[in-house]
């Protein structure tokens, strides 16, 4: 039997079956001996932490999924966690694109819960390179459940398939940051060595085409527009388009004609 151990920051991974890790996030690949692929990918606290919480004490985490495929080929996928109920837990934290196959593969046979974390507060720890330090401050950004449409642009076909739940997970968390050169130069050069958890809120889950109305806050008879919707949510005009382009996709909402020079909508 090959034995993979993978090491994550400070907790050590083992994988005692030869799988195929399913590509979400950003990855890197192993290539092992015979033509096993291992996908490894950069995992911060809070992805750990969740996935760990939302498979209970009864699952497991990085659990071994096995799928029964066309013409007698199974597919294998490593998922985020397995509940003892049976319920597939994957903790996305970014776009849903990269999770399209995963998750149509995946729901064909179980159910599928994809956690999606909400960031409400954020402390920045901020540190020299050598450890030191630096400060501690409160982000002024602060998110809120409409953020989820930025990850289902270019993902929405989760959000249709049946067996699937998308589950919002509104968190407190802080971010660690060294000042070591390494970084993005849109932070100057500083580096995210970690994201942690604080504080875990009471979540939302989005199961089925009605739960995703709450996001179209007009009467079923309303007339609106991108404006009036991004009026009405406080959030912006390109948060807004965002969420009318999901919610016509998922046909929630449906584009009835002009208001002016604008498209106006209203709810199915």
């Amino acid at each position: 039997m090959l034995i993979v151990f993978l090491r994550f920051r400070e907790r050590l991974i083992c994988f005692n079956e030869p799988l195929i890790g399913g590509k979400t996030g950003k990855t890197r690949h192993a290539l092992l001996s015979g033509g096993i692929t291992v996908f490894m990918k950069r995992e911060y606290t809070l992805h750990y932490e969740l996935k760990r919480r939302y498979a209970g004490v009864d699952g497991k985490t990085e659990a071994a999924v096995t799928l029964a495929g066309c013409g007698g080929v199974s597919k294998q996928y490593i998922c985020d966690g397995i509940t003892g109920a049976g319920e597939i837990i994957e903790v996305q934290t970014g776009s849903f694109a990269p999770l399209k196959e995963k998750a149509l593969d995946l729901s064909g046979e179980y159910a599928l819960r994809i956690v999606h974390p909400v960031v409400l507060h954020k402390r920045i720890d901020l540190y020299k390179a050598d450890g030191t330090l630096i400060h501690s401050r409160k982000s002024p950004v602060s998110g809120s459940k409409w953020d989820v449409f930025k990850a289902l642009l270019y993902g929405w076909e989760i959000a249709a398939l049946d067996n699937v739940c998308i589950e919002l997970a509104f968190v407190d968390i802080a971010e660690t940051r060294r000042d070591d050169g390494r970084g993005s130069w849109r932070r100057g050069g500083v580096s995210i060595t970690d994201k942690r958890l604080i504080a875990l809120y009471p979540s939302l889950a989005l199961r089925e085409k009605a739960d995703y109305l709450q996001f179209a806050p007009f009467e079923p008879d309303e007339r609106w527009t991108v404006a009036d919707l991004a009026l009405r949510a406080r959030i912006t005009p390109s948060l807004a388009r965002k969420t009318v382009w999901v919610l016509t996709k998922l046909r929630s909402i449906t584009r009835i004609g002009k208001h002016g020079r604008a498209w106006a909508y209203s709810r199915l």
